[in-house]
């Protein structure tokens, strides 16, 4: 059992240890001989069941039996008495090798698959369980087994629902009592059942009824992850919802096709530059979701038909469900000034990964111009870097402070049907609030500080949705550092927290977004669209966030933090430089997310630990060209044949190979040698500077 220090074995238990294996070593030989011959006799049946008595995981075992009774039952003169029969003799192996091991996987699938056969009394069952739960009332197994037993009886949830309040009294600590609570509360909710129409009732009654445990024991974790379950029940509309987009509605866009011009037409949040004779339009919902095509997104304007568009999903993995979906307008090569319309959701089909359609359609437009200027950005002479270095930024003009401001409020797409049906949600958690406040005035409780971290982000975000206000950051914050310091064992957990709630209260308000806004003054400076730096360094930050809000942002300065993953980044399709300079990444497939930002020119990811660590436990995240799963990624025979070096360095091609980089900057990491640079020329033969260096 878990916490029991294991003891020295006494001679007499050793030899006994050494009777059973001998035993069962000799049951084993006798068994295989019949299985591998198909011998299906009552002597080979019966030494089947003396083996799993012995050794109740023996899956081998247990086939073999489904496979006696399979040929059983197919005998011509079988009888219901003789099935009835057979299935109550392997329902009794199933009880006695239970009774060995009560966490027997083995023994709990073959009891499910023979009452599965029909022919069995399945009233029988539940007793049995009671009797077993007495024995051990957490046994998942048994629970698992009960949730199957009362879909088969056609037994109500509210009946089990009260079954688990009855454990549950029995002992607080009942996690599979607590966990299978909320599965019931779950099913209920989604038929719609008398009594669970809405949550609006039943979640209040839910947050007393675990107050009694949390209060009776604050030190058990059981009750604690089913207030986690709650407030997720809370927080998380059925629905999804869009919450913005990029272009935002009513934004004017200026696109940069070939030339780049200083003039004050363009906002720094709008002006995008090129050179791909198209643009993305960013969708980012609030939950993962799957069927955004263009059946179910209707992009209407004058020069490109909606049924070319083709929406992908941005994910870390290859799922067909993300929170961030793109496509690729196509724009034509002359002088151009139209209105773009996005429909979403007018026709049925996007879906959310928990089962809940997208119900409230959306609508955003905007206009695109398209107008030749004079120089371009990224065409400028190689000698002209660009460098995200604190002495080439100054503060962005108070002049253009307006059109920072404008752009700002038209970020996020404003779902005002939400708001009624969220007053009862703030108001639950409003009343937690209160409850954990006091809760941590008796005691100091690290878990009832977390969970009022929790409750206060939550709050904010239901009580002030479009006003972007973050009332308790300040108190989220110090509640997120004392954590640190109280419980160093995860540590990096509230440093993870921190940062999330950090970059919230970042780009909650205009006034804090302004006040990490530059404005790039470089050599090239007066010949390119004024652009607008976001700089997030120095924050020790060591997880990013708040990605629906940085859409617009086309520099981004992440330099000085200490981030080992940038998972979440290829959200900012706009993205054309890039700074993550001295942080913590420890190898290249931790940059698997800049692989889908097409727009990206500028990298510097000098002085990080690439290289530091000889084992790399993300490198499964990537597909080697060497394994059968590389397949639509990439090309064999270009990627193995080609060059030995390559193959040397295969999670450098892996990320690197689809980049259109002109600038890189990698010196300062383990890895960063001259043969790997070399490697990586070959890689991106379009690179032109490499660690500041002109390539030729």
């Amino acid at each position: 059992m878990h916490g029991r220090p294991r003891k020295a074995p006494k001679p007499e238990e050793e030899a006994a240890s050494v009777a059973k294996a001998q035993k069962l070593r000799a049951l084993q030989t006798q068994f295989f001989s019949f299985h591998h011959n198909k011998i299906y006799t009552k002597e080979a049946v019966e030494l089947s069941a003396k083996l799993l008595e012995i050794n109740p995981e023996s899956y081998t075992a247990w086939n073999y039996r489904k496979l006696a009774v399979e040929h059983y039952l197919s005998q011509p003169d079988c009888n219901p008495d003789w099935i009835k029969s057979v299935l109550d003799d392997e329902l009794r192996v199933v009880e006695n090798a239970l009774r060995q091991n009560f966490k027997s996987y083995g023994a709990w699938h073959h009891r499910k698959w023979v009452i599965s056969k029909g022919h069995s009394s399945i009233d029988n069952e539940l007793r049995l369980l009671d009797k077993f739960q007495k024995a051990d009332s957490r046994n998942f197994h048994a629970w698992n087994y009960r949730r199957f037993v009362a879909e088969s009886m056609k037994r109500s949830e509210q009946d089990e629902l009260k079954y688990t309040e009855d454990m549950i009294y029995k002992n607080f600590s009942n996690y599979s009592a607590w966990h299978n609570r909320s599965v019931l509360l779950s099913a209920l909710f989604e038929k719609k059942a008398e009594g669970f129409l809405s949550k609006e009732k039943v979640l209040p009654e839910e947050y007393e009824f675990i107050h009694q445990a949390i209060f009776t024991d604050p030190d058990d974790q059981s009750g604690w992850f089913y207030h986690l379950w709650l407030l997720d029940q809370t927080v998380t509309t059925d629905s999804p919802l869009l919450a913005s987009s990029w272009p935002g509605h009513g934004y004017d866009v200026f696109l940069v096709e070939d030339r780049c011009y200083n003039g004050s037409a363009f906002s720094p949040f709008t002006a995008l530059h090129s050179d791909s004779g198209s643009f993305p339009i960013v969708l980012y919902f609030n939950q993962p979701v799957g069927g955004v095509s263009s059946s179910t997104v209707t992009v209407e304007c004058g020069f490109n038909k909606n049924e070319d568009l083709l929406w992908k999903p941005l994910s870390a993995s290859n799922s067909q469900t993300a929170r961030v979906w793109v496509a690729h307008l196509k724009i034509p090569s002359s002088d151009l000034l139209s209105t773009v319309e996005v429909s979403v959701g007018h026709s049925k089909g996007i879906i959310s990964t928990r089962g809940f359609e997208y119900s409230h359609p959306s609508m955003f437009s905007f206009k695109v111009h398209v107008q030749p200027m004079e120089r371009d950005f990224f065409q400028v002479s190689v000698a002209e870097s660009i460098s995200l270095r604190e002495e080439n930024f100054k503060i962005y003009g108070s002049q253009s402070e307006e059109s920072i401001i404008n752009s700002f409020n038209q970020l996020s797409i404003k779902n005002g049907h939400e708001s009624t049906a969220s007053n009862w949600r703030s108001e639950a958690l409003a009343k937690e609030i209160e409850c954990f406040r006091e809760l941590l005035s008796l005691m100091d409780c690290k878990i009832g500080k977390l969970t009022l971290a929790r409750l206060l982000m939550a709050y904010d975000v239901m009580s002030y949705p479009f006003a972007n206000k973050l009332v308790h950051s300040e108190e989220v914050l110090e509640l997120c550092s004392d954590l640190m310091k109280l419980d160093p064992t995860h540590y990096q957990y509230y440093k993870d927290e921190h940062s999330m709630v950090l970059l919230q209260k970042v780009t909650s308000s205009k006034e804090s977004l302004l006040q990490h806004c530059f404005q790039y003054k470089d050599s090239v400076s007066s010949a390119i669209c004024g652009p607008i730096c976001l700089r997030l360094s120095n924050l020790s930050l060591s997880r990013m966030g708040a990605f629906e809000k940085l859409l617009w942002v086309q520099m981004l300065d992440l330099s000085h933090n200490e981030l080992q993953s940038i998972e979440g980044l290829e959200a900012m399709q706009l993205l054309s430089c890039l700074s993550l300079r001295n942080n913590k990444l420890r190898s290249l497939t931790a940059l698997e997310p800049l692989r889908k930002l097409k727009l990206l020119r500028v990298l510097d990811i000098s002085y990080n630990q690439i290289g530091d660590h000889s084992i790399d436990t993300t490198r499964y995240l990537c597909s080697s060209p060497l394994s059968h799963s590389v397949g639509s990624e990439s090309n064999k025979d270009e990627t193995v044949t080609s060059d030995v070096a390559l193959i040397d360095n295969w999670e450098a091609f892996y990320i690197f190979k689809d980049f259109n980089l002109n600038q890189l900057e990698i010196v300062g990491n383990t890895i960063a040698d001259e043969k790997f640079k070399s490697v990586l020329v070959k890689i991106m033969p379009k690179l032109k500077q490499l660690d500041g260096k002109l390539l030729g």
